[in-house]
């Protein structure tokens, strides 16, 4: 009998995580206590997604081109009530949301960050324009002089909408991941993963498109000709620009070139949620505050009651819940590991093993900074 041929251990500094992931691990450690975490945490999370997405997508379809929207995140509910709740500030952080919207637009990637610097697409939007300030001589007069600011605008809005969508999915397959662990279909951090894969699987080739309806006639921002899918136009750009590179949040750091305080180059950018120190968590002017705080309001009670158990219970909740997020977001980047790697990560083929340990070891190097080690610890 022929033995297959093992690949020797990889001498990456993060060579364990490696050989986790090739043994059908995850990057974050197995327990009951972290399954329990991650899935509490992505309930929580799916419960704002949702709220979120449903106002980015409100956003692009119903502020198409509105220079000083004031209203825009009541979702169309006007009224005295929501007008004090806003200035108490008791309700749904969507600034946050925006943050992350122009992450995503500012590092681009991806086929919508393609489509909207094609020729297609300003062919696509002048209709829309001119149909918007038909009877606005002003706007068109400034469309004529400056005939790069109201397409600006549109991309905005278009990254409102591609990200709306996204989330939207997220959303869904998040509180499904719960109702599955509350039935104890869900027992182990792979299964979240593979609950996860699935998910990402399945709408994967979901298509992304957004048209505005103006005075009873919709114009096609994005039309299904652009062939704008789910996986590798929305979630992958989001992975790369929200997970791993971020932006320097302001107040933090100096984006003074001379200061020399961000790194020069874009792409060096480790601002992003798997680079997190959670300790500045509910400090003034730090954006995923307002989502920490967010998703305190759902919090299951089974992984309320695991944070009143710490030494300083609810004291530092913030802080817990930025925790237990990062954990999740390592299940979610195994996910997206295993769903783009050349092939099955547990395959015995030694070919396919070399492509994949060279993937793995590409990806291993962007978490060298991350916060990988304190997750697991």
């Amino acid at each position: 009998m022929v033995s297959t041929p093992q690949l020797s251990p990889s001498q990456h500094p993060l060579a364990d995580f490696i050989h986790h992931l090739e043994a059908g691990d995850a990057l974050l450690r197995d327990s009951p206590e972290h399954v329990l975490e991650v899935v509490g945490i992505l309930k929580s999370y799916g419960v704002v997604l949702d709220a979120y997405s449903n106002n980015l997508v409100y956003i692009a379809n119903n502020q198409f081109l509105v220079l000083f929207p004031l209203f825009k995140y009541f979702n169309g509910e006007v009224n005295p009530g929501k007008i004090l709740q806003f200035l108490w500030h008791d309700r749904i952080n969507y600034e946050y949301a925006e943050y992350c919207m122009k992450s995503m637009f500012w590092h681009g990637g991806g086929g919508l960050d393609a489509y909207l610097d094609s020729p297609e697409f300003l062919a696509a939007i002048e209709p829309a324009i001119k149909a918007k300030f038909k009877f606005n001589p002003l706007m068109m007069a400034l469309h004529r002089i400056f005939p790069d600011y109201l397409p600006e605008q549109i991309r905005q809005l278009a990254y409102y909408s591609g990200l709306g969508q996204f989330w939207r999915v997220m959303s869904d397959m998040f509180i499904a991941l719960a109702d599955r662990y509350d039935r104890g279909d869900i027992k182990t951090i792979p299964d979240v993963v593979e609950h996860i894969l699935q998910g990402l699987v399945a709408d994967a080739s979901l298509p992304i498109t957004y048209g505005v309806t103006i005075g009873g006639e919709v114009y096609d921002i994005i039309p299904e000709s652009a062939n704008l899918t789910f996986l590798m136009d929305t979630a992958v750009p989001y992975v790369e620009a929200i997970f791993f590179r971020g932006t320097p949040f302001p107040g933090t750091v100096s984006y003074n070139g001379q200061a020399y305080q961000i790194p020069m180059f874009q792409g060096d950018f480790a601002y992003g949620a798997l680079y997190a120190d959670p300790l500045p968590i509910g400090s003034s002017g730090i954006p995923p505050t307002l989502l920490m705080q967010d998703m305190r309001h759902f919090l299951p009670d089974y992984l309320l009651a695991v944070y009143r158990q710490g030494l300083r219970q609810e004291e530092d909740l913030k802080i817990q819940i930025c925790q237990s997020f990062q954990k999740s977001m390592f299940c979610v980047t195994t996910a997206a590991l295993q769903g783009l790697a050349p092939h099955s990560l547990t395959t015995t083929a030694p070919e396919e093993q070399k492509a994949n340990r060279k993937y793995l070891e590409g990806w291993m190097n962007r978490f060298t900074k991350s916060r990988i080690t304190q997750v697991n610890a």
